[in-house]
């Protein structure tokens, strides 16, 4: 369900790798991850790997159907654009995972499917990579800090970064990881907000 170039990207991306040990841990197993338009189910797996349950969510999932099989993991076939939109309004996540995905209307029921002490990582394209590659579409590119706002008196921001990046392959990309405060009140354990300066493309 990648927005991008079609053919798919096996590797875990680096930015849910970075920030993956934030995920909450619950006991001796890691808390359940939402890999939202999950694609080959790289991000799945890769917490999969790691002790996590797992809810892999897409409108297509042949690529990840031998993880239905698999303790600890649920695979959902849902079309998130369609007029039943979420499918999983009420549950909440240790983590909610979304990468080379936009559909807008979403983020307000990602951003709730964070539970207290959970994480959202985010990554995906942005306003400029309709120079390199698809997409090309606005309706799939996030605006300048696009991101930022639509977390903002909601998760605390741990990193952010927008701008352009040469690997896994030329793109402008918008990325963020927030922390869901532990409780009213409570400040984030963390304590910590770092905003990466935008980077530029290179000439054309």
């Amino acid at each position: 369900m990648t927005q991008g170039d079609h053919s798919p990207i096996l590797q875990t991306s680096r930015w849910v790798t970075r920030f993956a040990h934030l995920v909450p841990r619950q006991g001796q197993s890691g808390g359940t991850v939402l890999d939202v338009a999950c694609g080959s189910g790289r991000n799945a797996r890769y917490f999969l790997r790691h002790g996590h349950a797992i809810v892999a969510l897409d409108r297509d999932v042949a690529a990840v159907a031998d993880l239905g099989a698999t303790c600890g993991c649920e695979v959902f076939e849902a079309d998130l654009e369609g007029p039943n939109g979420f499918p999983l309004a009420g549950r909440r996540f240790a983590g909610v995972v979304v990468t080379n995905y936009l559909h807008r209307p979403l983020l307000p029921a990602l951003i709730e499917a964070v539970e207290p002490g959970g994480a959202l990582i985010y990554e995906t394209f942005a306003q400029g990579n309709e120079r390199f590659r698809h997409p090309r579409n606005p309706d799939f590119l996030l605006r300048p800090g696009e991101l930022l706002e639509a977390v903002r008196g909601r998760l605390a921001v741990v990193a952010f970064e927008q701008g352009f990046v040469a690997e896994p392959r030329p793109a402008v990309v918008q990325r963020i990881c927030a922390r869901n405060p532990v409780g009213p009140g409570q400040a984030d354990p963390l304590g910590v907000q770092s905003l990466y300066p935008p980077r530029e493309p290179p000439d054309l």
